[in-house]
C-alpha cells in the first residue's frame, strides 16, 4: 500500500515537473473561443475557434457545435442554419443588414474628377480620422429588404453623414427589429465633424417601415444610449450614460414601460458591461466589475408596482465572467476566464449554484503549462483608503528566493483590472519569465464604487500616482522581492503612467516600458481623434488659462514637464496607425530620452493601431518586451 501511494505521489510530482512555463510562442498557439449562440432547438451551443497562424500572419477560424450540457464537439460548415437569424424580422418578411455608403466628397479626386491621381484629402471639421482609419466620406448605414433573393435594399439613413453601426467597433448589435417587425431601432450619433469628435451623445432611433419616418427615442439623454433589446414582453431596454463627453460614466439598464423610463440599476453603486433578459421577463441578468473581477448579477423587474428593485450578485471567485451566451433550463451559459486560462464557455446552474465547463478548446495545452498563483492583497493608500492589488507569482514560486518585480499600470484610464486574459499583456506570461507582477486596482477603476471610479478624471498625475507607489512600496516589503530590480510597464493611460512615474519615482525603478503612452498632454489634445475624451479627462483645452484643472493637466501632470528628472532606461512602443494616442507621443518621448543620453529603444509597428493584432507583430512585441527586461532588469 505504501509503495502504491508513493508511486501515485511520484507520478503527480513528475506531471507537475513536466509542465512548462508559458512562452510567447505557446501563447500564440492557443485557440480563441467565441460563442455565437444557442441553436434554434435549444440543444446545441454554436461557437467559433480562432487559431493563430504565425506563418500566415493571420488567425484562422473553424466553427463547432457541442451539446449545451457538455459533451463532444462537432466541426460544422453551415453553422448559420442552426441559429435564429436576428436580422430577419419577427414576421419573416424583411431582412436587416448594414454596409458602407459614400455620402461626402472629401477626397481630392472626388472634388476634382479630372485629377484622378491626386491623393489629397480635404476636411472642414474634425473626425477626419478615427481609431486607425482616415475619413474618406463613407459611412455605415442600415438597410432593409424583403426577405427573398435579389430583393432591393432600402437605406434607412439616405444621405446622412452618420454611422450605424457605430465606428470603429459597432456591429449588428447596433440595430434590431421591433417585436412586430414594423420598426427598426438603431444606435447612432447624429453629429458630424467637430461636433462628432467632442460628443458621446449616441441615441436610439426608430425607423417606421410603413411611414418611412424616423424619430429619436432618447433625445432627452445627452450621453451614450446603446445596446438596445426588447424584453420578452416587448419593452424597449438599453444601456445609458447620462453625461455628454464622459465615455466612462455609470452605465445603467433602462426599461421603457408604457412611456415611463425605469432605471433598474440607479440605486446600485456600479456600472454595467452587458445584459440580457430572462425568458419570463421578470429579471435582467448582467455582467459588471466588482472587487478586481467581473461577475454575473441579476436585477428584478417590478414594472410599475411598488415592489423594490434589488440587484443581486450571483457568482463569485477569482475569475471573470465576460459574456452571457444564453439559457438552458435552470442554467445560464457564459464565457469565463482567469489569469491562467483563456476564455471558454461554462454553464452556471442558477438553482444549484454550480459550474460546469462546456468547451475545452485549450485544456490539453494547459495541462502542459505551469500555472501562476494569483493573490489578492489590500493596501492602504496615502489618503487612508483600502486598495485591492493583484499579485501574480511565478510558477513553482519559492518565497525564500528573490524575484525581479514589475508594477503593471492599467490603461483606460477607467478600465477594470480583473482576472482578465490578454494575448499581449498576459500576466501569466510575464510571471512565467520569472517576474512577480504587482497590478493595483488604483483610482479610476470600476468595481469599487462610482466615487473611486470617477476620482481620476482631471487628476491624472495626482492620487492615482500615489496609489501606484503605495502598491509597489507595500509589496516590495516582502522578502521575495528584489528591491534593486523593480520595473514599471503599461499601455495607453498605463503608458502615460510610466512616463509620469519616470519623472517622480526617485530611483525606485530600474527600467520602464511604455506602450502607446501619452507623453505630452498638449500635443495629445491637438492630435487625438476623440476630443471628448481629452476634454473630460484633462478638464478642457490647454489654452484655457483660467481653467485650473486644465492648467494642472498641461503643466503639473504633463510628463514632458518632468523630463529633466528622467534617468532610467526606457523602452517606448508605438503603433503607426494609432490615432487615439498618435505616433508623435512615442516619438517625442524617445527623442527626449535619446538626446538626454538615457538608454532607450523605440519599437514601432507602422501597420498597427492602439493595439498589436497581427501574430508576427505580436511575437516581436513580446520578444522585445522580455529581451528589454532581461537586458535592463
Amino acid at each position: 500500500m505504501k509503495n502504491y501511494i508513493f508511486l501515485i505521489f511520484s507520478m503527480i510530482s513528475m506531471s507537475i515537473l513536466a509542465q512548462q512555463n508559458l512562452t510567447p510562442e505557446t501563447l500564440w498557439q492557443l485557440g480563441r473561443v467565441t460563442p455565437l449562440g444557442i441553436s434554434k432547438d435549444g440543444k446545441l451551443l454554436i461557437y467559433k475557434v480562432g487559431t493563430p497562424s504565425v506563418e500566415e500572419n493571420k488567425i484562422n477560424s473553424k466553427y463547432y457545435t457541442i451539446p449545451v450540457q457538455g459533451g463532444n464537439a462537432t466541426l460544422v460548415e453551415d453553422y448559420k442554419s442552426l441559429l435564429a437569424d436576428k436580422n430577419v424580422s419577427p414576421d419573416g418578411k424583411h431582412f436587416l443588414s448594414s454596409k458602407e455608403v459614400k455620402v461626402e466628397n472629401l477626397l481630392g479626386k472626388d472634388l476634382y474628377p479630372e485629377l484622378s491621381k491626386t491623393t489629397a484629402q480635404v476636411y472642414t471639421g474634425l473626425d477626419y480620422r478615427h481609431w486607425d482609419t482616415w475619413n474618406d466620406g463613407t459611412h455605415n448605414h442600415v438597410f432593409y429588404s424583403e426577405n427573398k433573393k435579389d430583393a432591393i435594399e432600402i437605406d434607412i439613413m439616405p444621405n446622412e453623414p452618420y454611422d450605424a453601426p457605430q465606428k470603429p467597433f459597432g456591429g449588428d448589435e447596433d440595430y434590431i427589429w421591433s417585436p412586430d417587425g414594423t420598426k427598426i431601432i438603431y444606435v447612432c450619433k447624429k453629429k458630424a465633424g467637430t461636433a462628432y469628435a467632442t460628443s458621446t451623445n449616441t441615441d436610439l432611433y426608430e425607423y417606421d417601415l410603413t411611414t418611412k419616418t424616423t424619430k429619436n427615442l432618447t433625445e432627452s439623454n445627452l450621453g451614450y444610449d446603446t445596446a438596445p433589446q426588447f424584453s420578452p414582453k416587448g419593452d424597449l431596454t438599453w444601456l445609458q450614460m447620462k453625461r455628454d463627453g464622459y465615455e466612462a460614466d455609470k452605465n445603467d439598464i433602462i426599461v421603457r414601460l408604457k412611456g415611463i423610463d425605469i432605471n433598474l440599476t440607479a440605486g446600485w453603486d456600479g456600472t454595467v458591461d452587458s445584459y440580457t433578459w430572462s425568458a419570463d421577463g421578470k429579471k435582467v441578468y448582467f455582467i459588471a466589475a466588482t472587487k478586481g473581477t467581473k461577475q454575473l448579477f441579476e436585477v428584478n423587474f417590478p414594472g410599475l408596482t411598488k415592489i423594490a428593485i434589488r440587484v443581486t450578485q450571483l457568482t463569485d471567485g477569482d475569475f471573470d465572467v465576460n459574456g452571457i451566451v444564453g439559457f438552458s433550463g435552470t442554467s445560464v451559459l457564459v464565457t469565463r476566464n482567469d489569469m491562467n486560462h483563456a476564455p471558454e464557455v461554462y454553464s452556471y446552474d442558477l438553482a444549484k449554484k454550480t459550474w460546469k465547463q462546456i468547451t475545452k478548446v485549450n485544456d490539453e495545452a494547459y495541462a502542459k503549462i505551469a500555472s501562476c498563483k494569483t493573490e489578492k492583497r489590500w493596501v492602504t493608500t496615502t489618503d487612508g483608503k483600502k486598495m485591492l492589488v493583484w499579485v501574480i507569482l511565478p510558477p513553482n514560486f519559492d518565497k525564500t528566493k528573490k524575484y525581479p518585480t514589475l508594477l503593471y499600470c492599467q490603461g483606460g484610464p477607467q478600465s477594470a483590472l480583473t482576472q482578465s486574459y490578454s494575448f499581449r499583456w498576459n500576466f501569466q506570461l510575464m510571471a512565467s519569465q520569472g517576474y512577480v507582477i504587482v497590478a493595483p486596482n488604483r483610482r479610476g477603476m470600476p468595481g469599487h464604487g462610482t466615487a473611486w471610479n470617477e476620482q481620476i478624471s482631471g487628476d491624472w498625475g495626482g492620487q492615482v500616482m500615489d496609489d501606484y507607489l503605495a502598491a509597489i512600496d507595500d509589496v516590495a516589503k516582502e522578502s521575495y522581492v528584489d528591491k534593486n530590480r523593480l520595473g514599471a510597464v503599461g499601455a495607453s493611460y498605463g503608458g502615460y503612467s510610466v512616463f509620469y512615474l519616470a519623472g517622480i519615482h526617485k530611483d525606485r525603478f530600474k527600467t520602464f516600458i511604455a506602450h502607446a503612452g501619452i507623453f505630452n498632454t498638449e500635443s495629445m489634445y491637438g492630435t487625438t481623434e476623440e476630443v471628448f475624451f481629452t476634454n473630460w479627462d484633462s478638464g478642457g483645452a490647454y489654452w484655457e488659462k483660467d481653467n485650473a484643472t486644465a492648467q494642472k493637466t498641461y503643466n503639473e501632470f504633463n510628463p514632458i514637464k518632468l523630463i529633466n528628472n528622467w534617468n532610467t532606461p526606457i523602452l517606448i512602443i508605438q503603433g503607426g496607425k494609432d490615432y487615439r494616442v498618435p505616433i508623435g507621443q512615442g516619438q517625442e518621448a524617445f527623442q527626449a530620452a535619446q538626446l538626454k543620453g538615457i538608454k532607450s529603444k523605440f519599437l514601432l509597428f507602422p501597420d498597427e493601431n492602439h493595439w498589436v493584432l497581427k501574430p508576427q507583430n505580436a511575437l516581436v512585441w513580446q520578444r522585445e518586451f522580455f529581451s528589454w527586461l532581461k537586458e535592463t532588469l
